[in-house]
């Protein structure tokens, strides 16, 4: 058995069929205003200047049952505020992870970079991020007293007399 691709024969079905699809490419490319042949897909991601998916956004809107009808600029709306929060996010994270003089960002630089910027807390005051630890934080009261002459200190002065 040799393993050459096979070729349909002139006047076979497969053939016919073959024909007929190149066909309607070229019709379809000609109403277009393309030369045949030279079909390139765009997505709505480039078109729109996005990395994220347009399409599958709208896939998820039309299965999620959130309205009868989606708009068709919607899909693109929310890949656009997604991207936008996904950078903003990545950056700071980014700027938390060169403070620690790392290379990786981690869970607990996306931690500190959403904890510490006040719009971005408040929008994801409800979520738990894993791996993310806590704030460092001593309450003001646990803290050392500043001034010099405590009275603490000049009791257990006195006591050792």
């Amino acid at each position: 058995m040799s393993s050459t691709p096979k070729i349909a024969r002139k006047g076979t079905m497969a053939a016919t069929a073959e024909a007929g699809k190149d066909f309607i490419r070229r019709e379809n490319a000609a109403k277009r205003g393309k030369a045949a042949g030279t079909t390139s897909t765009k997505t709505r991601s480039s078109r729109a200047g996005l990395q994220f998916p347009v399409g599958r956004l709208e896939r998820f809107l039309r299965s999620g049952a959130y309205a009868r009808r989606i708009g068709g600029g919607a899909p693109v709306y929310l890949a656009a505020v997604l991207e936008y929060l996904t950078a903003e996010i990545l950056e700071l994270a980014g700027n938390a992870a060169r403070d620690n003089k790392k290379t990786r960002i981690n869970p607990r630089h996306i931690q500190l970079a959403v904890r510490n910027d006040e719009e971005l807390n408040k929008l994801l005051a409800n979520v738990t991020i894993a791996q993310g630890g806590v704030l460092p934080n001593i309450h003001a009261v646990l803290l050392p007293r500043k001034d010099d002459g405590s009275k603490y200190d000049e009791e257990v002065e006195d006591s050792k007399e």
